[in-house]
């Protein structure tokens, strides 16, 4: 047991009568990567808030370096060696890297905090990582990518023993992947384990040693993953065997009916002289690097982002949306990539946030009729497999992928002409992600125009029709899905860099 840095016994947690957790047995070893997998709502979440203290468990025990312990926070987890980072980061936006770095714990000279420290040990701990990074930059300034390196060195810089990440991936680019990976390798060399979050069945055998799946709150398989195949995993996950990872794209795109002409935006980050025509039924693809313009072109023609020239158009009516209700009320709807701060009200139920963009649909007599509001809540859960209890459950009582059924359902519920989605499956299980892909091919085939932005190259290539890629804010060019590759997507990503 001298190689084993973190066990869990017998491991149980129950909700009302919700058991999330069953008697969870687990090992993770000194010096190696574990993935944990399993569909969104299969307990991951929750054994990792039991581990940092956040939840109390109903039973079982953890052991770390061979002693029982029963951290209350995750504060107390840091100080003991065991780091998270999240895939949704909560950091000080307006305060500088090295302010995130010690907060709450500011070096002091002479009762002053120690700022010439500060600095010096944080030009030591980028340069121990290979990172380039100014401790003094606003975090706001850094992208996603980059401020999720900077809670990594921050994990680095508490000794951790153990780190999990959570979905680390989600919103790097390639070269960000591989430099993730190498950190990961080069602090596994130096005694430091990882818990490997995620749904990226390729990372997982790419960086871990080990992986274990977790379904319905038990453990389904623990396994060394170079004895482990793709379709024992998904099968693991899943509970059956998932012949495709995407199903047939078998829509037939009518006319061209939406057209976006010399667009160009007001404020920085400037789009430029983007043009593209979709047709009605058509599922269009939106491929670039991150940091490319995806999202703001997204975001521009959902109204909410400004234009400075150009025009849209739809079944040959040029549009000017003042505001994103102005979109919405023309038949558009828009699925953000940041759930947590745009996408929905945390702190709401699941029926306020499936029913809050188109209350108007559920008047009696003038009147908000609960019964509308409740049945149009529970038909979005039935329809978009969302696993909960009731409609009344607070939207971040649920795990990440079925928080974005909730929002997706949302729009369903507006059943918009023109589907704007921003990373759609991002965080999802591969259950989940081949239940939304069959979701966006039913509704172009109902003659929806959808949009769609990807980070995923296998993705956008098996669920589209056409693919626009981006590139420095500018249109590289639009392939036929049918006639391209990774690598032609690859090079038009390249070509304004």
């Amino acid at each position: 047991m001298d190689d084993i840095i973190l066990e869990v016994k017998n491991l149980s947690k129950s909700f009302v009568k919700n058991k999330v957790l069953d008697g969870i047995n687990l090992e993770v070893k000194k010096s190696s990567v574990l993935g944990l997998m399993g569909e969104n709502g299969a307990g991951k979440s929750t054994m990792m808030k039991c581990l940092f203290g956040i939840y109390t468990k109903d039973e079982g025990q953890f052991m770390l370096d061979g002693k029982p312990v029963d951290f209350k926070s995750p504060k107390e987890a840091l100080e003991n060696g065991v780091a998270m980072v999240h895939q949704e980061l909560n950091q000080c936006l307006d305060r500088s890297v090295m302010d995130n770095l010690y907060l709450g714990r500011y070096p002091k000279r002479f009762g002053v905090i120690d700022e010439a420290k500060m600095l010096k040990d944080s030009v030591k701990l980028f340069n121990s990582l290979d990172m380039n990074v100014d401790p003094r930059t606003i975090m706001r300034s850094m992208s996603v990518s980059q401020r999720q390196m900077v809670e990594i060195a921050k994990a680095v810089s508490y000794n951790a023993k153990i780190i999990v990440l959570d979905e680390p991936t989600s919103s790097l680019t390639e070269n960000e992947v591989a430099k993730l990976f190498s950190i990961v390798k080069n602090l596994k060399k130096k005694g430091v384990s990882f818990i490997y979050i995620s749904h990226k069945m390729d990372e997982v055998f790419l960086v871990c040693d080990d992986v274990a799946v977790l379904r319905d709150g038990k453990m389904i398989l623990t396994k060394d993953t170079k004895t482990t195949e793709m379709n024992e995993l998904i099968s693991a996950m899943v509970g059956r065997s998932l012949e495709k990872r995407y199903p047939d794209v078998d829509n037939v795109p009518g006319d061209y009916i939406f057209e976006v002409k010399s667009l160009t935006t007001k404020y920085e980050p400037v789009l430029e002289d983007i043009s593209f025509t979709v047709r009605k039924g058509e599922i269009f693809g939106l491929y670039g690097l991150v940091g490319a313009g995806r999202s703001e072109l997204l975001e521009a023609m959902f109204g909410v982002r400004t234009i400075a020239s150009g025009e849209i158009s739809y079944g040959g009516k040029r549009l000017y949306f003042a505001d994103s209700r102005d979109a919405m009320e023309h038949g558009f709807a828009l699925v953000t990539e940041e759930r947590k701060f745009n996408g929905m009200f945390g702190k709401a139920s699941i029926e306020f946030n499936t029913t809050i963009t188109n209350l108007a649909s559920y008047k009696s007599n003038g009147i908000l009729s609960n019964r509308k509001l409740y049945e149009a809540a529970n038909r979005e859960i039935t329809q978009m497999k969302t696993k909960c209890v009731s409609a009344d459950e607070i939207i971040t009582s649920l795990s990440g992928g079925n928080q974005q059924k909730v929002i997706i359902g949302k729009w369903i519920e507006r059943s918009p002409e023109v589907f704007l989605m921003d990373e759609p499956t991002r965080g999802i299980d591969v259950g989940a992600k081949y239940e939304i892909y069959q979701l966006i091919i039913r509704m172009a085939k109902e003659g929806k125009t959808i949009i769609v932005v990807s980070s995923e190259m296998p993705e956008i290539l098996g669920i589209t029709n056409r693919i626009a890629v981006m590139s420095n804010h500018r249109l590289a060019g639009v392939v036929d899905t049918n006639d391209t590759d990774q690598e032609a997507l690859l090079r038009l990503s390249a070509k304004y860099l």
